[in-house]
Formats: C-alpha cells, sequence, structure tokens
C-alpha cells in the first residue's frame, strides 16, 4: 500500500507553522527531498531508522541502532501508569515521561559528557518525603512541558543538552490507558476473562492476556512521529513488553496508517525470553500471531530473533510468512546468560539486515 491515507493527509495539515518551520530550519522536513521536488538524498547518506517501542527494550534497540546511523528517531509509548511517572502523570496530568526519559539515556553517547548526562536523568532521589523515588530526568521533562507547552520542542531541548545520537517523540499527545481482556485473572475463577487496567498492572497480571485496547479508544498522534514514519528507510518494532509496549503503537490509528503506507522496510525485533505475567509460556511465533490479531494488515519484511531463543524455525519461518517477513537468526543475548540485549551485537545484527534485506539503501 502506498497511498496517503485521508486520515494522514489531514494530519499533514495540522503540523503546527511554527513547529513546521523548525523542522524546516533543522532539517527535519515531513517527506523526502525528492518529493519536494528537490534533490534526491545523496549517496553515502545514513539510513533514516525509526524505532517504536518503550520501557527496556526500545532501550536496548536504541543503544544499538545508535552505533549505525546518526538519523535515528524513538516514537514511545504514553501509556505508563506506575511509579515515578504515574505520580507526575496523577498529580500534573501529563504525559508520562518515564519511557521517553529511558529512551533519551539510551541515545546518549559512551563519552564523558553522553554517559555522565545519562547516569543524571537516570537517577532516582532516595528519600522519605514526596521527592522519594522521582527520576531527575522525568522531573527535567515535565518541567520543559510546562515551561514551553510543547512536548516535541521541549524533548528536543533535552536531547540537546545530553547531546542524544538520536530524537524522542511520544506516540500520542494525550495521556493513554492501557486496558486488557485477561483469562483466569482471578485464580479462582480460571475459565472467566476480565477487564484489566492500567500498564503497570497489564505487564505482571495472572493470566492469559487475550488482548489490549487504548483508552481513549482513538487517541491522535503526535504528527512529528507519523511524518516520522512515512519519511523512514527503515521502522523497527520491538522488543519490549508485547502487550505494554510493542502492541499499543498499532493501537493509534493514524500510527498504524502510517506503518501501513510507508515504503520503510520493517523489522520486528523478538524478545529473548517470555515476560513473567505478560506473555508467560509464549513461544517466538506466538508473539507473531498475538501481534497479527491485533493489526492484520500489517507488513513486515524481516523478522530478527536470537538463534538460542527459537526452538523450532520452521514453525517460527511460517508464522512470519503470513506477514510477508523472512527470518533472521543472530546471536544477539549477552554472554552473561541474562535475558538482555547485547548492544554491539544487536547493532551487527541490525546493520547486516539493513545491507542485505529489500532495497540497498542509499547510504550504501
Amino acid at each position: 500500500m502506498t497511498g496517503r491515507t485521508p486520515r494522514l493527509s489531514r494530519l499533514r495539515r495540522v503540523v503546527p507553522e511554527g513547529r513546521a518551520a523548525r523542522q524546516a530550519t533543522e532539517g527535519r522536513q515531513a517527506r523526502p527531498a525528492e518529493a519536494r521536488g528537490g534533490r534526491p538524498r545523496r549517496r553515502g547518506a545514513q539510513p533514516k531508522v525509526v524505532a517504536l517501542g518503550g520501557g527496556m527494550g526500545l532501550s536496548a534497540s536504541l543503544a544499538a541502532l545508535r552505533r549505525i546511523t546518526g538519523d535515528l528517531t524513538a516514537v514511545v509509548t504514553v501509556a505508563d501508569d506506575g511509579g515515578s511517572s504515574g505520580r507526575l502523570r496523577a498529580e500534573l496530568g501529563v504525559l508520562p515521561p518515564g519511557d521517553l526519559r529511558k529512551a533519551l539515556a539510551a541515545l546518549c553517547g559512551d563519552d564523558d559528557w553522553g554517559q555522565t548526562w545519562s547516569r543524571v536523568i537516570q537517577h532516582r532521589f532516595t528519600s522519605q518525603g514526596d521527592l522519594h523515588d522521582h527520576a531527575v530526568g522525568n522531573l527535567l521533562i515535565v518541567a520543559l512541558w510546562e515551561q514551553l507547552g510543547d512536548h516535541v520542542q521541549a524533548l528536543d531541548l533535552v536531547g540537546k543538552l545530553l547531546g542524544a545520537h538520536g530524537r524522542v517523540l511520544p506516540m500520542s499527545a494525550v495521556p493513554l490507558e492501557l486496558q486488557a481482556l485477561v483469562k483466569g485473572h482471578d485464580p479462582d475463577r480460571p475459565e472467566n476473562v476480565d477487564t484489566v487496567r492500567g500498564q503497570a498492572t497489564v505487564a505482571l497480571t495472572p493470566g492469559e492476556v487475550q488482548s489490549v485496547h487504548l483508552v481513549p479508544h482513538d487517541p491522535p498522534a503526535v504528527p512529528e512521529a507519523v511524518a516520522a514514519v512515512l519519511d523512514a528507510d527503515w521502522v523497527v518494532l520491538g522488543p519490549g513488553s508485547w502487550f505494554s509496549s510493542v502492541i499499543p503503537h498499532l493501537l493509534v490509528p493514524e500510527l498504524l496508517d502510517a506503518l501501513t503506507a510507508t515504503k520503510a522496510r520493517r523489522v520486528l525485533s523478538l524478545n529473548l525470553a517470555p515476560q513473567p505475567g505478560e506473555t508467560d509460556g509464549f513461544s517466538p511465533q506466538r508473539h507473531l500471531e498475538v501481534l497479527g490479531r491485533h493489526a492484520p494488515k500489517l507488513a513486515l519484511d524481516v523478522v530478527l530473533a536470537d538463534e538460542a531463543a527459537v526452538p523450532d524455525r520452521e514453525v517460527l519461518t511460517e508464522a512470519a510468512k503470513r506477514f510477508g517477513a523472512a527470518v533472521e537468526l543472530a546471536p544477539v543475548a549477552r554472554r552473561d546468560g541474562t535475558p538482555r540485549h547485547d548492544p554491539e551485537l544487536l547493532a551487527a545484527a541490525y546493520d547486516r539486515i539493513f545491507r542485505m534485506h529489500g532495497r540497498i539503501g542509499p547510504w550504501r
């Protein structure tokens, strides 16, 4: 699908003039140069990559991707309602800043400046008072939102302060509530399906998550996030908490339209292991099945998985074919035995995929 949907056309028109001017000034135009009648992107330019997710899964992907491209945008879920983010959200009515903060920290460089600021914004206060467990970065982001009145401008400013190797955007400009239908949430009624509310609760729920949805049901996407997906060479979805960080992007209609309409290649990065509560007992192919139930029209080009986490490659290959995708297996886990991605190994896997699959981009 290459045509622009009416919803996407409407989004193009609603980007505020001041923000559009900033984008033009900073070289972040909504469409490629060739689409605007300008010169094609020069050979040797880096790939434009957009990564979608939240929490530590997105952080792992960003820490890898910043090693292979300087044109990187993170689109982050905004449904968190736990911890410091949940308290700020409840008290001030703001977007939850926690996953945005983690993404910014992951984009910090490996030099002294980057690593110092990464530690600072991740630092949490320990006290007996109201500041206990608040993260410095959460407070900084919320303060700039209140000062500037613009989510995107404030996050761009924090990224500039940190020297971030990329841009961070919220997927929506309104706080979202995640709700899940869970079978067996009540152990005394194992066959009943109950509604579980809140991302923090869904992430640790007992029972089997059947599906998730957002409240409001038709949330507006941030126009810059939609523009980034449409303008990308590659879009990376996952890894991360499947129902609470990965799938929510597919529940924002304008963002799903962009993911369907974009000419970018799409990579799905699978988790290294099932997550307690949320995806207990899930096989790699089960992750694909539930993704397909939430976004049946979504097409993929590549499914990336750690070779040690796939007991049956043939079954996963068949599941991936339903999305039109090939399977790439690579060692991407840390060697300490923990279910965490190694940034260098994951970067090598992404780089190989970008080089070898589909169109050979103009950056090669």
